[in-house]
């Protein structure tokens, strides 16, 4: 009798979401950061030097990344950077901000025409670069008014950046990398496991009720609304997290 009403109960607790087992921590879900080459992102900017020049020493992979990485050299300082299209070892990149914006290269937003492809931009002047990194993608510079440059995302979105942002000319290299198939699960686990991505993903409904808030199989409750109460709790903020209008127009 004990170890029923111990069953009970047990049915009634709440369960852990998987985001929160994520955020915990534990060994399931720590990121293999140890199999990384290191941070991808630009050097310091020194206000001081117009210019400089890397040369292209080797062409990296990392399982952090989709796109390839090359180590550059400037001065005998190793730098690793989003290689770009057509870059290959013993090749020159200038750096800087009086920098030719010319493929490879890397300036501020201020000194390149519109028009013109960019990737690895900076959200804010030092970052070491946000956007558009992922291999074959590009965002392209829109039009330069009012202090700002209105760039085109790879995301059809447009942003409005500060001339003093720092981004590559050019296109991310490995473009190609999505034409081939995966074929089978396996593969797919292991790509996503290289860089710490829950896979396979379970829809919400498929659950049980005591794993997640819109699980279960009752007709009644089969299919929940989607909107998180504005105040809700970690582990029921899940679906529409506080949509900025509700319902039809």
């Amino acid at each position: 009798m004990l170890i029923w009403v111990i069953w009970l109960k047990w049915l009634k607790m709440g369960k852990n979401l998987i985001q929160q087992k994520r955020g915990k921590g534990s060994m399931t879900y720590r990121a293999p950061s140890f199999r990384f080459i290191g941070d991808i992102k630009y050097k310091h900017a020194d206000e001081n030097v117009g210019k400089e020049q890397g040369v292209v020493m080797d062409i990296l992979n990392s399982a952090g990344h989709t796109a390839p990485i090359a180590k550059v050299v400037f001065g005998g300082e190793e730098s690793l950077m989003i290689a770009p299209h057509g870059i290959k070892t013993g090749d020159t990149i200038d750096y800087g901000k009086d920098a030719e914006p010319k493929e490879g290269n890397v300036t501020e937003l201020g000194n390149i025409p519109e028009g013109t492809a960019v990737f690895n931009l900076e959200s804010h002047p030092g970052d070491g670069g946000k956007f558009a990194r992922a291999s074959g993608t590009f965002a392209k510079i829109q039009s330069k008014a009012g202090g700002k440059v209105q760039v085109m995302l790879p995301s059809r979105k447009i942003r409005d950046f500060d001339p003093k942002c720092r981004a590559s000319v050019g296109i991310v290299a490995g473009s190609g990398r999505t034409e081939k198939p995966f074929l089978k699960a396996g593969k797919m686990w292991h790509k996503m496991r290289a860089r710490n991505k829950l896979y396979p993903r379970v829809s919400a409904l498929a659950m049980n009720a005591v794993n997640h808030p819109f699980g279960g199989s009752r007709t009644s409750k089969k299919g929940k609304v989607t909107i998180a109460r504005r105040h809700a709790p970690p582990g029921a903020k899940v679906g529409l997290i506080r949509p900025r209008r509700t319902g039809r127009k």
